[in-house]
């Protein structure tokens, strides 16, 4: 049959022809041809066909038969099922079966629960049993047995510190867990009884008594190692040790460490013919001159003695129990130690810091021995409290060191009075470098002039120069501590003078003065620091070693002082011109009296500003300061005249009285100005009047009271007045208040008015 299925060869059916080229259109004749060829070849595979299936008949008779069977089977298959629908659909069996289904689900689930519930009604009652016994342990003296059911227990009940109630659990596991509690408060009760009575302090005899065979509340012969070991099952071993702990601090540590009253020790194990029943630990006074003296190789020998004692005798060597006890302890220990011994022992001065290496050796030495009796751990450095301090010595010592020196710093800022001495503040203002050479009169390093400071200032300056030199001398960590001190010593004085001297700084004084000096000084100091010590301070000091950042702040805080009392000086000139009601109306008697003592107070004011300012300040800074405030009266006074709007003839001469009144009464004070000039200027006119262009210009007014009409209009004209600050309003406004209206007036004012 495969070869019926062969492909067919078109090429094969045309005539023998040249068909080499596949694009070559085929003839009618050929296409003719190619159908004939195709019908006989067709025929051939009919007959082929037909004379398969005739020669394999009986392999097709069977197939189909087999087919047939299928069929057959297939239909009765679907018949049955379709009566078994019917039969379903008529019958609800599925029903029946899922009630069945849940009837068994629901007693197995009974069953379990049955199950569960009778475990736990065994295991509660278990638990109850052993509660039972635990308690009846305890009353007949069986503590380990006891204590190790309560353990057992408290994990079986799930008891924690939590409070927090799970509320899916069986109630009843709160009530057995309130029985554990209260049987472990019994017990616990029991084993602190035992320990109240095994460790024991005797007043009289001044002993530390041990017993081992404990005897309470019936409970005869129970051993002191069975009572610690039921302390610790049931985890309550430092709840039963500290009544002890605190015995042994009170009564053998601190006796231990108290220089006034030595003691030492003395140990006794009584034991009889079967075992050891008691260990007593003496605490006896001692003459013994070794003792006395307090240092390392006495004080540290004698705590060992006594922890050796606790070691063997309470702890029976058990490292778990000595651990316990050190925890306890050794904080309070070791505090004492420090407090009592190693702090008091701390060098006074930094050269006997090198002695000191032999107390930081024995330190180290006795929490070697500490470890070694597992008293304190191995790992952790909170134990290492004792060594750590020793090995910081320097820095406690540059600490205290430190501590002392800013409190003597302190203390000298308030006792210092401020007082000047009256050589200081009789000098008169002579500025010519003749000054007193007085321990307050000191030399200001960059500016190369004098000043009177307090002795505050010079003391502490004094001390900041004498914890600079300690630096050079000292240790890179001590050299730290003592830089910081120098610091801090120079800003105690920023800190407490001006709250001591609040009061004075609200006034015009010599104190607020004398402040402003101090910070120029402080200023002044701080700034050469560096130049005089960093050369001589250690290596890693150099660097980190600064004062600059410092002299600023006190250059700030004087110039703040100097411009409050500028302020307060203003003010109260302010206030005595406020008196003069500008001026007005001075040819009348009253009024001109009222001026005058406006004047008055304005010169008495400037004297006593002059009295306390020129002994004191330097200088420039005096004549700057006294020119501002000069400045400030003159220019008040003659703006007030100025103002006037009518004046009559006699009041202008009462004005010039007033004017050449005032100028005369401060001669000394604008003389006192004149000798701090250097040079004069090109036209003649002092340097005063150029830092105070108000005076020339209130002389000037003196003169235009009394002047004619074409003087002034001249003076004008060629910029005298001009150059006495006087403006073309001003002169216009002065001459219409002096001089009637008139041709000459008017001609007068256009001149000025044209002129500017």
């Amino acid at each position: 049959m495969d070869a019926l299925f062969d492909s067919i060869n078109v090429r094969e059916l045309l005539s023998a022809q040249d068909l080499s080229d596949p694009t070559t259109p085929l003839s009618a004749p050929d296409l003719r041809l190619l159908i004939q060829r195709l019908d006989s070849h067709s025929l051939k595979i009919k007959s082929k066909i037909q004379s398969y299936l005739l020669s394999h008949h009986h392999d097709f008779a069977d197939l189909f038969s087999l087919c047939n069977d299928a069929v057959s089977r297939s239909h009765k298959i679907s018949d049955d099922v379709v009566q078994l629908l019917a039969s379903l659909s008529d019958r609800p069996v599925e029903a029946e079966i899922g009630q069945i289904m849940k009837q068994m689900s629901a007693t197995t689930k009974e069953a379990r629960e049955k199950r569960e519930l009778l475990e736990l009604v065994r295991a509660i009652l278990e638990i109850s049993e052993k509660l039972k016994a635990a308690r009846e342990a305890v009353r007949h003296g069986r503590l380990r047995f006891a204590a190790e059911q309560l353990r057992e227990l408290k994990k079986a009940l799930r008891v924690s510190d939590d409070d927090r109630v799970d509320e899916m659990e069986p109630v009843v596991y709160g009530l057995l867990r309130k029985e554990w509690s209260d049987c472990f408060d019994e017990i616990q009760e029991v084993l602190m009884r035992f320990m109240d009575n095994a460790v024991r302090f005797d007043r009289e005899s001044n002993r530390i008594r041990v017993k081992y065979v404990l005897n309470i509340g019936g409970n005869d012969g129970i051993e002191l190692k069975t009572v610690l070991q039921a302390l610790d099952v049931v985890g309550i071993l430092h709840y039963g040790l500290a009544k002890v702990a605190d015995l042994i601090i009170k009564h053998v540590i601190s006796p231990a460490l108290n220089s006034g009253a030595p003691v030492s020790f003395v140990t006794e194990v009584n034991p009889d013919s079967q075992a050891m029943t008691e260990a007593i630990l003496k605490i006896v006074p001692s003459n013994d001159p070794k003792i006395e003296k307090m240092d390392g190789e006495t004080i540290y020998p004698r705590i060992i003695e006594v922890l050796k004692f606790i070691d063997k005798c309470i702890c029976f060597q058990e490292g778990s129990w000595t651990r316990c006890f050190g925890r306890l302890t050794w904080p309070r220990i070791s505090e004492l130690i420090i407090s009592k011994f190693l702090s008091k022992v701390v060098p006074q001065d930094a050269s006997k810091l090198a002695d000191f290496l032999k107390i930081i050796n024995c330190t180290s030495e006795f929490e070697t021995a500490l470890r070694e009796m597992k008293f304190i751990s191995v790992s952790e450095n909170k134990d290492n409290q004792l060594s750590s301090f020793a090995e910081n010595v320097e820095v406690h010592f540059a600490s205290r060191k430190k501590t002392e020196i800013l409190g003597r710093a302190r203390n000298l800022l308030l006792q210092c009075d401020f007082a000047i001495s009256q050589e200081n503040t009789s000098r008169k203002g002579k500025h010519d470098g003749a000054a007193s050479n007085t321990p307050e009169d000191v030399d200001l390093l960059f500016l190369s002039e004098r000043c009177v400071v307090s002795k505050a200032a010079i003391q502490l300056m004094k001390s900041v120069h004498e914890t600079l030199k300690d630096v050079c001398l000292s240790s890179p960590r001590v050299a730290l501590e003592f830089y910081r001190a120098a610091r801090d010593v120079l800003l105690l004085y920023e800190v407490v003078i001006p709250v001591k001297l609040e009061r004075q700084l609200d006034g015009i004084n010599q104190v607020a003065v004398l402040m402003h000096n101090d910070c120029l000084y402080l200023s002044q100091e701080i700034l050469g620091l560096a130049f005089e010590y960093r050369s001589d301070f250690p290596t890693s000091m150099k660097d980190r070693a600064v004062f600059v950042d410092m002299a600023p702040r006190f250059q700030l805080m004087g110039e703040e002082i100097l411009q409050r009392q500028i302020q307060l000086v203003n003010h109260s000139l302010r206030e005595a011109l406020d008196g003069a009601d500008g001026f007005q109306n001075t040819h009348q008697m009253q009024q001109f009296q009222s001026a005058k003592f406006s004047i008055d107070q304005v010169v008495f004011i400037l004297e006593k500003v002059h009295i306390i300012w020129e002994p004191l300040l330097l200088p420039s800074t005096y004549k700057r300061s006294m020119c501002m405030v000069l400045e400030s009266v003159f220019s008040r006074i003659t703006k007030d005249i100025l103002l006037l709007d009518d004046m009559a003839a006699e009041e202008t001469l009462e004005l010039q009285r007033l004017i050449h009144l005032m100028l005369e009464n401060l001669t000394s004070l604008l003389g006192s100005l004149a000798t701090l000039q250097v040079e004069k200027s090109q036209e003649g006119m002092t340097f005063l009047d150029d830092l105070i262009p108000s005076l020339r210009k209130i002389r000037k007014l003196a003169e235009l009271l009394d002047m004619p009409l074409k003087a002034i209009t001249t003076a004008w004209e060629t910029g005298e007045l001009r150059n006495g600050g006087f403006t073309s309003s001003e002169v216009e406004y002065f001459i219409k208040a002096i001089f009637q209206d008139s041709p000459l007036r008017k001609d007068c004012l256009w001149r000025i008015h044209g002129n500017f």
